[in-house]
């Protein structure tokens, strides 16, 4: 099989990694409540802390990310960078809107930092330097997601690292679909910040 007729194969390889739900999946194994039934309802780390479970939101955010890595890992080692970049965008839209889930899937956060790191390593490293100064200046998880996934595509075309700098758009655009409530919380002052007791 050539490079190009995997290309497609790369992109089901991708939303299948990126659809399996850690969160739902851990918690459900530590005997949790369904986390689809606290907090904001997400799958995700966020809202696995939200258990008083911080080892389970520890290994949910690393198996998110890491099934991002996966994804374009494999996909590029039978493919190649196009079919890396295509596992890419089909794990974070896996992650988003998993049908087993009935497409109600994760922010995408914790993915996004795992398809960095498996197309672009030094990407993941800044953009968790990002998060990590914007969280300490301002307080705000969503912003601080929010800030750094959009500086990512500009740091990588200006390493130039076009092709993924045009992947990384597409991701951040989406990130940013499913951040819209807290946008409209941080635009009221009324979004959590980090730390802060409910």
């Amino acid at each position: 099989m050539g490079p190009e007729a995997f290309l497609p194969i790369a992109l089901v390889i991708g939303y299948l990694l990126g659809s399996v739900p850690f969160g739902l999946v851990l918690t459900r194994l530590a005997g949790t409540q369904d986390l689809r039934t606290i907090g904001s309802g997400n799958i995700g780390a966020t809202n696995v802390l939200r258990t008083g479970r911080k080892g389970l939101a520890a290994a949910t955010l690393l198996g998110d990310a890491l099934k991002g890595t996966a994804a374009v890992v494999i996909s590029g080692y039978f493919g190649g960078p196009s079919a890396a970049i295509l596992a890419g965008l089909g794990a974070f839209l896996g992650h988003l809107f998993p049908v087993w889930l009935k497409f109600r899937g994760g922010k995408g956060v914790a993915v996004y930092i795992g398809i960095l790191l498996g197309l672009f390593w030094q990407g993941a490293i800044f953009f968790c330097l990002v998060w990590l100064a914007t969280a300490f200046a301002f307080r705000y998880s969503s912003l601080a997601a929010l800030v750094a996934s959009v500086l990512t595509p500009i740091m990588l075309w200006a390493f130039g690292h076009a092709a993924l700098a045009l992947l990384f758009t597409l991701l951040t655009l989406l990130l940013i679909y499913m951040h819209r409530e807290n946008i409209k919380r941080l635009r009221a002052g009324t979004e959590s910040k980090i730390g802060a007791k409910k």
